[in-house]
């Protein structure tokens, strides 16, 4: 105890440090919600991979879909390295830093406003942002206080605020600067620890051959192989339609997440967006991978999720059983990096966007600076407020909390930011039906309980996609004036060194 108990101090001291530092080089919105737009390629590789995985995947995702998929669960991981990494970079990741750098806009809503125009979108995509990341927030909160429960005996509730509270405090000193430079400090424990855990309950239960072994033996309890031996380590596990259902939702709809859009605002230059792709594909990969992986084998250390306390539960009780107190300390950190890296992006995407697209367009447009940035800091207040009042209800598994966040924002956001970044022909009208199936769908789900909040998430995604450019066909074209400017960034002719753009040459 006295081991995990430095070991977090120090961890501590090290985040508020940073935040500390930093806040000295905070001297304007652009700084605290962009970071100047100047991070380079490994800060804005790490912000962006841990931010996309925290606490959630480790406990509550790889707890759940590692007990119902198998070692198959690994595809999750690799679909969140290829889709979520390498294709949203090369896709969006140059698009995005140039077309919002052009229009000048700050955050997801300004984006639309300005891409599209139309009346009352700021507001409308402001509102839905600071909605639907509660939730989100909230399960990271219930991932991590969970582990911190079991493994320092500590009550659940202390724990939660205690999380709040710290990262709270150097998100509100430091801003996106000091969050990417933790985030990349984070990311490293993350790689480091990841490592250390798979090995562990491996070697816990024999090695890798022998828990491969020891899983094939479990009979499957999926309705499509009811029964069958050997379903949990086959290649497409025991239910192949549930599993594409998850790798969509977490891979393809980080595309439309505004937190991690949000990175590639803060690009610096055209090094910065090659590194970054390269690293955060290969940082998904170990996480991620290494997460799900890691949870297929739960069914060798609980006898059911109603054993260890619901499906939350799963990941901390294989972690007691087969680690020491040095090790667990460590994962503790894991946990705790993961977690507090997506808590301080989604704190500084929800409060930014809320007062710079709702309370300042609609109330303030005369708000000075000062005025914004102490605005902002009051919503991050609120909105890590209401994360806590919702993760502190015990009915709330975190997969659900996640899923319904992440169904809802991927279904309003994915085709009308994907689509006005491509093609000229998407109209504000296209963009009002993505929201309407986002929010809706996703929303309506969760009330009614249509089917389960993965498969939904997935479906509202899809739907946006084929409603947005169908709708946009059908309605009044886009401004012409608008689009033109728009799109008129991708024109501009800039010097580039031979290496990156080879040139014409003649024959000898």
């Amino acid at each position: 105890m006295v081991v995990k108990g430095l070991v977090l101090v120090l961890y501590f001291a090290l985040m508020l440090g940073i935040g500390l530092h930093v806040r000295r080089k905070i001297t304007s919105v652009g700084d605290f919600v962009l970071g100047g737009r100047s991070i380079g390629p490994w800060l804005s590789a790490f912000a962006y991979g841990t931010s996309y995985f925290s606490g959630v995947v480790f406990i509550g995702y790889a707890g759940q879909f590692g007990w119902s998929y198998g070692v198959s669960a690994t595809w999750i991981g690799l679909g969140n390295a290829i889709i979520g990494s390498l294709l949203a970079w090369v896709v969006l990741g140059r698009r995005t830093r140039i077309m919002t750098r052009h229009l000048h806009a700050s955050t997801m809503p300004d984006f639309f406003e300005k891409r599209f125009g139309g009346k009352g979108v700021k507001v409308a995509a402001s509102v839905i942002i600071f909605v639907f990341l509660v939730p989100y927030s909230a399960s990271v909160y219930k991932g991590l206080s969970g582990l911190f429960a079991q493994a320092f005996n500590i009550d659940y509730l202390y724990c939660i605020w205690g999380m709040a509270i710290l990262t709270g405090a150097y998100v509100i000193l430091g801003g996106y600067l000091a969050t990417a430079i933790n985030d990349f400090i984070q990311g490293l424990i993350m790689l480091a620890g990841i490592g250390a855990v798979v090995m562990c309950t491996l070697n816990n239960q024999g090695g890798f051959m022998e828990a491969i072994n020891r899983l094939s033996q479990i009979p499957s309890e999926s309705a499509v192989t009811q029964n069958q031996l050997g379903a949990y380590v086959s290649f497409f596990g025991p239910d192949p339609l549930g599993l594409l259902g998850v790798v969509v939702l977490t891979s393809l709809g980080t595309w439309g997440l505004p937190q991690m859009v949000h990175k590639f605002y803060a690009i610096k230059d055209e090094k910065a967006i090659k590194t970054g792709t390269v690293v955060s594909t290969l940082f998904a990969l170990v996480v991620s991978g290494g997460s799900y992986f890691n949870g297929a084998f739960g069914r060798l250390y609980v006898e059911s999720p109603a054993a260890a306390g619901g499906y939350d539960g799963i990941v901390p009780a294989m972690l007691s059983s087969s680690m020491g107190d040095f090790l667990m300390s460590v994962v503790v950190v894991l946990v705790l990096s993961a977690s507090m890296s997506t808590l301080s992006s989604l704190v500084i995407t929800s409060s930014s966007t809320f007062t710079l697209d709702f309370v300042k367009d609609r109330f303030a447009k005369k708000m000075s600076d000062k005025g914004q940035m102490r605005w902002i800091r009051g919503m991050c207040v609120v909105f890590i407020l209401l994360s806590v009042l919702l993760a502190i209800n015990p009915g709330s598994l975190i997969t659900t909390l996640m899923s319904v966040s992440w169904g809802a924002l991927g279904g309003a956001f994915l085709a009308p930011f994907l689509y006005g970044l491509f093609w000229r022909g998407a109209t504000v009208a296209g963009m009002w039906v993505s929201f309407v199936i986002g929010v809706g769908f996703a929303g309506g789900n969760a009330i009614f309980a249509w089917m389960s909040p993965i498969n939904a998430g997935a479906v509202s995604m899809a739907l946006s996609l084929v409603a947005c450019p169908l709708v946009s066909l059908f309605t009044p074209k886009p401004d012409a004036q608008r689009v033109d400017f728009a799109f008129s960034c991708y024109d501009e002719r800039v010097m580039v060194e031979e290496k990156y753009v080879l040139t014409p040459v003649e024959d000898d």
